[in-house]
């Protein structure tokens, strides 16, 4: 072989090592795609558009929501898993997805501990136990007997297999013996639109996707699972001072990235994600929904990797329990 085709060959072979730095340097000069993996309206939908907005700002691109709703929010999930790794698919992730879903699917296709790169934190809240608003329950200590004396007759909503209305609410119910009557539905949305028309009786779920409407009056809030008030809803107890002392926890939102997207890049986005979460703007939306800002040792893809880690160690007793009794 001539030297000068010996020259063109380790040219060629040089092309990745050298276009992946550029790419990245060059990141991002096009539109960004979030996946999130529920209908529009729910509490990752709305949490994630927020943080993509405050985002875009400092990417100087947009970040397009794209809604792939299905199976507890695995469907859309996958897709991301499987996406090209270039950082222009990123996904607005959640408990459900992450924590919930390896206990409820067994034939996942996707791992969520190794086929994403963690971002970061986008914002947690605790979780709120409302009601139609024409329940006859005036306080949680008479809901909790109003469901143990009519048990499978009341109707609980979620929003889907191991979303986190559905984790809210099983940890409630586990945790008091109760069992009610389980509705499904395609996301948080469409269940508390089933709520406000009183097709159910009751729903769990961060106070970022039900502050509105009960300030409005539409439904009724009797706890939140927050040691204390939260400003959102500052009229509502925490479920330990109201009837139900253990009930605490605290639901989650993420960024993450598929696997193998280069350093460079999950480091522009965490750093975005960081910048956004700065902007008052961003923080008065997120906090006036219920929803709490992370702190800055609560933020980047270390924090979120080792949040992973503890909240799949601290549930999956209760969800694998909760499996089997579904099987």
């Amino acid at each position: 072989m001539s030297k000068s085709r010996m020259f063109a060959f380790a040219l060629i072979a040089m092309l990745p090592l050298v276009a992946a730095p550029a790419a990245a340097e060059n990141y991002p000069d096009r539109a960004i795609t979030m996946i999130v993996p529920f209908p529009p309206g729910g509490p990752s939908d709305v949490v994630a558009r927020i943080v993509a907005d405050g985002m875009s700002k400092h990417l100087k691109q947009s970040i397009v929501i794209e809604n792939v709703a299905g199976a507890g929010g695995t469907l859309g999930t996958a897709r991301a898993a499987a996406a090209t790794a270039d950082g222009y698919t990123i996904l607005g992730a959640s408990m459900g997805s992450h924590v919930a879903a390896p206990s409820f699917y067994p034939n996942l296709r996707y791992d969520s501990t190794r086929d994403f790169e963690p971002i970061g934190l986008t914002a947690h809240a605790p979780a709120a136990i409302v009601a139609r608003k024409d329940f006859p329950a005036n306080n949680l200590r008479e809901f909790i007997a109003y469901l143990r004396q009519h048990g499978d007759k009341v109707k609980q909503a979620h929003g889907g297999l191991g979303a986190s209305s559905h984790m809210a609410c099983l940890l409630f119910t586990a945790q008091l013996g109760l069992k009610p009557s389980l509705i499904a539905y395609r996301g948080t949305g469409p269940a508390l639109n089933d709520l406000l028309g009183g097709h159910v009786d009751f729903f769990c779920d961060q106070i970022v996707s039900v502050a509105e409407s009960v300030k409005g009056g539409n439904i009724k809030a009797y706890a939140i699972s927050a040691a204390a008030p939260s400003p959102a809803l500052p009229k509502v107890p925490p479920a330990k001072d109201a009837g139900a002392p253990h009930y605490l926890m605290s639901i989650w939102s993420a960024i993450y990235a598929p696997k193998a997207t280069p350093k460079p890049i999950v480091a522009k986005l965490a750093a975005a994600l960081d910048q956004a979460l700065d902007d008052p703007s961003v923080r008065d939306r997120l906090v006036g929904l219920g929803g709490i800002v992370p702190g800055k040792e609560e933020r980047g893809p270390a924090a979120l990797d080792k949040l992973l880690k503890a909240e799949l160690a601290r549930w999956s007793p209760i969800l694998k329990e909760a499996a089997s009794a579904t099987n």
